[in-house]
């Protein structure tokens, strides 16, 4: 319907520039909105302000000729007012909400889907934990955000690969060798002296305890540094493996697991400094060698390769995104921790200099997240290494509790996982309230079913259901699209999540005043393809979720 109404608003613009009553204008700036206030109309729009500073002329006059050319056009506009300085409201007739029923019946579980972004190739690089422990609470946030947003991006007609990258090089990999290493001696009474960057959790006693099945005593007579190696790789190896099992577990699927390894032996890096020399980009200074990132709107120049000859984290990075660049992604998106906040200017020098656009690289950052039990805080430490895994919550609440509460606040809010919440059974829950609303309605088409009555579009009278809570109800289902469209555009993929509450909301509101099956058979009839189109709203936005849609609770 919006895009009806911005239709209406281009040809009217078209026709206004030809009747020389304005002079033309760029089309783009038009926009339409859905005003929180249902007293101010069905959509909105402030093109008559926008217009006004560059065709000289008042808002409300620009108004006025916008509504009285659109009030003689088409059928589905009921009346339009001007409000304060320029507003224009939109009020549909309510006849024209009740074809969007037809619209969810044709598409099914399409309904929502759109040509949006089409011919657009974007990746999505998100959790790219290090292999060295298991997945925690803010990483299993990450997660949620990243894989809801590449399905939101799929469905908007994105060409769209999710990614994840694996740090499995430097001096937290060494670290992770040595820790198993100690606890590896440690099992055969050796004493040691445990890192003092090791990894202290028990995984590392479990993974050395493994080590020692397979190669028994043989590894304390090996020289240190093969022994570290072999340590490391094993660990890394089982550590990815429990990764890629708890995002299974927590739906989470990946196109690609890019191994930074790859990057030096295919000598990407390398590639990479030769090219920051070859265009100017680089400079040695005292034993350093430079990126010049002030030339790209960076506070400072970063350092690329250290005095002692080590490479920052830096450099493998502007490698691995200029691979993504040349594998032709248009839009490159990755999704970090909240720490990595100072990181993002230095990234999109790198992209520019690469030369891209530095627009097409966006970083969504991932806030903390605290939990709390019997509205106390969890305690988590990870320097003693006992912090609160990613599985344990899922073990504890189930992963569709924990993907929409980890997607309850935009990813740059900080979030408090209330785990009593999470687990209650009941409307304050919100996971519980979508999702029964989903049940709710399933048993109410099979109770019809069992009476011989079943969703028809063909029979129904749709006309009755144009006014009071049918009409709410439509409106809401008719927004999903947009919804949609606007979380790719605006890569905020919460917005699902808000959505599917206001839905379950209107539809429970909807179920306590109005029966759905009645005496009245031709409102049954109509009613039945009512909550047939909400059900099938509701599956679709929480597939976008990864969340089942239960048939009963």
């Amino acid at each position: 319907m919006k895009e009806k109404i911005i239709s209406l608003l281009k040809q009217t613009i078209e026709e206004l520039v030809q009747a020389e009553r304005i002079p033309e204008c760029n089309m783009d700036t038009i926009t339409v909105t859905t005003p929180p206030n249902k007293e101010f109309g069905d959509f909105a729009s402030n093109l008559a302000m926008t217009m006004a500073s560059k065709i000289k002329k008042p808002p409300r006059e620009i108004a006025k000729a916008i509504k009285e050319k659109m009030e003689a056009m088409g059928d589905i506009i009921e009346r339009i007012d001007i409000a304060g300085p320029g507003f224009i409201n939109f009020y549909i007739k309510p006849v024209m909400w009740t074809s969007v029923l037809n619209d969810i019946h044709d598409q099914k579980e399409l309904y929502g889907t759109s040509s949006f972004g089409r011919g657009k190739k974007v990746q999505v690089e998100f959790v790219s934990a290090n292999p060295t422990g298991p997945l925690h609470i803010g990483h299993g946030r990450g997660a949620a955000v990243g894989d809801t947003l590449v399905r939101i991006l799929s469905a908007a007609g994105f060409d769209v690969e999710a990614e994840y990258y694996i740090n499995d090089v430097g001096n937290q990999m060494n670290n992770l060798g040595l820790s198993v290493l100690s606890r590896y001696r440690e099992l055969f009474g050796n004493e040691i002296s445990f890192p003092e960057q090791g990894y202290k959790g028990d995984y590392i006693k479990d993974l050395a305890s493994d080590l020692s099945k397979i190669h028994g005593e043989s590894l304390l007579k090996e020289d240190t540094s093969k022994a570290v190696e072999i340590c490391r790789q094993f660990a890394s190896r089982a550590i990815l493996e429990e990764i890629k099992d708890d995002l299974q577990d927590f739906n989470v699927s990946f196109d690609h697991f890019f191994s930074e390894s790859t990057l030096y032996e295919n000598n990407e890096v390398d590639a990479m400094l030769g090219y920051m020399k070859e265009k100017g980009l680089s400079y040695e200074d005292e034993g350093a060698l430079w990126f010049k990132t002030s030339n790209f709107g960076d506070e400072k120049d970063r350092v690329l390769r250290k005095q002692d000859g080590t490479l920052t984290y830096f450099a493998p990075d502007i490698a691995y995104h200029k691979d993504k660049i040349e594998r032709g992604f248009t839009q490159i998106i990755d999704i970090w921790g909240a720490d990595h906040h100072g990181y993002v200017p230095r990234m999109k020098a790198a992209i520019e200099a690469l030369g891209a656009d530095k627009e097409c690289f966006h970083a969504l950052l991932i806030q903390l997240v605290s939990l709390i039990r019997q509205g106390k805080p969890v305690q988590m430490s990870t320097r003693s290494g006992e912090f609160i895994t990613l599985k344990e919550i899922i073990d504890e609440v189930g992963k569709d509790v924990a993907r929409y509460f980890f997607l309850m606040r935009r990813c740059d809010s900080q979030l408090v996982f209330d785990l009593d919440l999470a687990k209650k059974k009941s409307d304050e829950n919100p996971v519980y309230y979508i999702q029964y609303a989903h049940a709710r309605i399933c048993s109410i088409l099979a109770n019809a079913a069992e009476q011989g009555m079943t969703p028809d579009m063909e029979t129904a009278a749709l006309g009755l259901l144009a006014d009071g809570e049918d009409l709410e109800l439509i409106k809401v289902i008719a927004a999903y699209p947009d919804v949609v469209t606007g979380c790719a555009a605006d890569l905020e993929p919460h917005r699902i999540a808000f959505y599917l509450l206001e839905l379950a909301t209107a539809f429970h509101r909807f179920y306590n005043k109005s029966r759905v099956i009645s005496d009245d058979g031709r409102m049954t009839k109509a009613r039945l393809v009512l909550i047939s189109a909400v059900r099938q709203v509701l599956a679709n936005a929480l597939a976008l979720m990864g969340i089942d849609a239960p048939e009963s609770m």
